[in-house]
């Protein structure tokens, strides 16, 4: 593969040979399990995800206890030449977390099935975890311009909205020991878990962008440091990436909750801004398009007394955490953009804040009228 938008238009995550995989993860497999393995349907994902690598594929063998069949999602760090999103992939922190969130605060995330360490068998390490049937809503179209989110009524919107915000009502009440959350964001030992959170995205943008600064995301770093709270709240096991985009959903209710790359120790404050910003983000998309969307889907104020009224904690301080979350997703959409700018699918922007999609309602948090 050379690095080219492929013929259907779609952005560009990958430069493996999809043929050349399936033979190395047939191989892996049947090293693993001791078994010859039939692997098939192997596929990149065309809807969510644009950090790691996901390969979609079934794997199939004969064993004592008789014919095992197993749908499958293995997670891989980008290669280098594909621009990543980010600067290291700790695959098997993210396997660990998936399994710890699983067993010890009942968040319904993926079996997590093998993890491999070793770069060896595929060129990098990565972990498979169990497919899970059900529905998502897309990143692409947005699901606030078509789709089954959309169509639903408002007694089932409504009621996949609650059971969203119970998701993080459960991992943030979870009993986690100390033990378990350093295991989970060693770097932020003896620092304050929000300085050292903003601390990291700082020096996260500086990694992606310090060749380049935007202007925008500057201002909105200044922003935060003279609104900075007074007291931020105790630090709980935040999933990191909370938004409805990353859970598999069956009849409106969570069965599967994805993506644990970016879980840290932070306030709560950090999950509950995040979900309701990425709503919103999309929300504005839809809403450029002349589409009327789902505005009264996931607002501040009902999630937060959702949150309130599930766990007793009233979340404080959310203008501060939803700018942060525009400057985090703002950093992040930017790298995807040069990722994109890598692989000759856009052009390079005049202006550097063009790189942030959503440029203007970071412009509207920093004069105040967002939050009219």
């Amino acid at each position: 593969m050379d690095g080219r938008p492929g013929q259907d238009g779609r952005m560009r995550t990958s430069t493996r040979d999809l043929g050349e995989l399936r033979g190395r993860v047939r191989s892996w497999l049947a090293d693993r399990l001791g078994h010859p393995v039939t692997v098939s349907r192997l596929s990149q994902p065309s809807g969510n995800g644009m950090s790691s690598e996901t390969l979609l594929f079934d794997v199939s063998w004969d064993c004592a206890e008789g014919r095992r069949e197993v749908e499958c999602v293995a997670r891989m760090a980008p290669a280098s030449e594909a621009v990543p999103v980010f600067p290291s992939y700790d695959l098997g922190r993210q396997f660990e977390v998936m399994r710890m969130v699983r067993e010890r605060a009942g968040v319904p995330a993926p079996r997590a099935l093998w993890f491999e360490p070793d770069p060896g068998p595929v060129g990098t390490p990565f972990f498979v975890m169990e497919r899970l049937a059900g529905d998502v809503p897309p990143d692409v179209m947005p699901y606030t311009f078509e789709g089954w989110l959309l169509d639903a009524s408002q007694a089932d919107r409504d009621r996949l909205q609650r059971q969203s915000v119970e998701i993080l009502a459960r991992l943030h009440d979870a009993p986690f020991t100390a033990e378990e959350l350093r295991r989970v964001e060693p770097r932020q030992a003896g620092r304050p878990a929000l300085r050292g959170h903003v601390d990291g995205q700082r020096a996260y943008y500086e990694w992606a962008h310090g060749r380049m600064p935007i202007p925008v995301l500057e201002r909105a770093f200044a922003w935060l440091a003279e609104h900075w709270p007074a007291a931020p709240g105790p630090s709980v096991l935040n999933w990191g990436d909370a938004r409805i985009g990353n859970v598999v959903y069956q009849d409106f209710t969570p069965v599967g909750v994805l993506d644990w790359e970016m879980a840290t120790v932070a306030p709560r404050e950090l999950d509950i801004a995040w979900m309701i910003f990425l709503h919103r983000f999309f929300q504005d998309v839809a809403q450029v398009f002349g589409l009327p969307g789902l505005p009264d889907f996931m607002r501040r104020e009902d999630v937060c007394r959702t949150y309130e009224e599930i766990t007793g904690y009233t979340p404080r301080d959310m203008e501060f955490y939803e700018m942060y979350a525009a400057l985090r997703h703002g950093v992040i959409m930017a790298r995807v953009w040069q990722r994109r700018i890598h692989f000759g699918e856009q052009a390079m922007p005049e202006d550097p804040d063009d790189l942030v999609m959503h440029r203007a309602t970071i412009e509207r948090m920093l004069d105040g009228s967002y939050w009219d």
